[in-house]
């Protein structure tokens, strides 16, 4: 070997030797009726704190404005909506429903946070999943017959305006990813590069992992572990909905959170469908439009959603996913019934 090779071998393990191997960071915020994990790569230790600080009193505010059942903003605006007419909103609410609205008209009605009403006769508006018995019929089939809407809200400036009294708010299928959207801003403004923010399964990252970018599991439905893998990019977020987290078994059938709001029942085509975007919010969202639409139409609200990553697996078992993120994917299992589909 060359004296110049040498000299430039030993340069290149000295450097390899040398470079600093990342810290990491990690802590648990409760929130949302979920442990949310929180991992921060480089962050300084005299910083950790005060972005811990920030992370944790947004996500703290975030639950009580957006709870739509208990005292504060979200709950005020319920109880004002049954009398119809306008009022005056907190302003920390009005972009969320903005987003319900626009998610809401994309999804074709498939995605409305209008149906709090509906939420709350199955018992899903508490932090435990009931246990059943499932609600009356008629009483569903009452709920259905007012067409509660998003649509039937109108906001001017912090003005809202309600035309149907059956609209009671629950910003279950969106809160999340609109929280992550906004806290993961803020810890850019404030120097953050690398972290990851997953809240209960559902999550957004920036920057890179400690080993590299971020490898991400999705969750298999019908058994334990992951189904597959996702190399996640800078500023993207992997949403899923899924009917394995809050259910009840009676009778043999499973009734689970995701109701359809055409019937007014849990939605039964669909175990789960994850979907990947930049936008947390309309990912949250849209997993939750797509998961009601199921295999027949999934692509169509997809389409209109403007969604080009999503992965639906039908109530058989059979992975539905297109084509841009099947690239992306490592399964885990083998034997998978897999169609690779385009978007229309």
């Amino acid at each position: 070997m060359r004296l110049n090779q040498y000299l430039i071998l030993i340069g290149s393990l000295l450097l390899i030797s040398c470079t600093p191997k990342p810290t990491e960071f990690h802590d648990n915020v409760l929130a949302f009726g979920t442990i949310i994990e929180i991992s921060l790569i480089n962050v300084p230790p005299e910083q950790t704190e005060l972005v811990m600080k920030k992370i944790r009193n947004d996500f703290k505010y975030f639950h009580y404005a957006f709870h739509p059942f208990q005292a504060g903003p979200t709950g005020r605006i319920n109880s004002l909506l049954e009398a119809t007419g306008e009022f005056t909103a907190n302003p920390s609410v009005i972009p969320l429903i903005k987003k319900s609205k626009l998610y809401n008209q994309q999804s074709q009605g498939l995605f409305n946070p209008a149906i709090g009403k509906l939420i709350r006769l199955w018992g899903y508006h508490e932090e435990l999943a009931p246990e059943g018995p499932t609600p009356n019929n008629e009483a569903i089939k009452s709920l259905l017959s007012q067409n509660p809407s998003m649509q039937s809200i109108t906001i001017n400036g912090v003005r809202v305006k309600n035309a149907n009294p059956a609209v009671k708010l629950d910003f279950g299928g969106i809160a999340k990813g609109y929280a992550l959207d906004v806290i993961l801003e803020q810890l850019k403004a404030m120097g953050v590069t690398d972290a990851s923010i997953n809240t209960g399964g559902d999550l957004k990252v920036i920057g890179r992992g400690p080993n590299g970018p971020w490898n991400i599991g999705i969750r298999d439905p019908r058994g334990n572990g992951t189904i597959a893998n996702l190399i996640a990019n800078d500023g993207e977020s992997v949403f899923t909905s899924g009917d394995y987290e809050r259910f009840y078994i009676e009778a043999g059938k499973r009734y689970h959170h995701i109701l359809d709001p055409r019937t007014g029942y849990p939605a039964r085509n669909s175990q789960s469908v994850t979907v990947v975007h930049h936008d947390a919010a309309l990912a949250d969202a849209a997993a939750t439009a797509l998961f009601i639409a199921g295999p027949d139409t999934w692509l169509k609200i997809a389409k209109s959603m403007n969604i080009k990553q999503a992965m639906l697996i039908d109530r058989d078992g059979k992975i539905h996913i297109t084509r841009k993120l099947n690239e992306r994917l490592n399964f885990r299992k083998p034997d998978l019934d897999i169609s690779v589909v385009s978007i229309p």
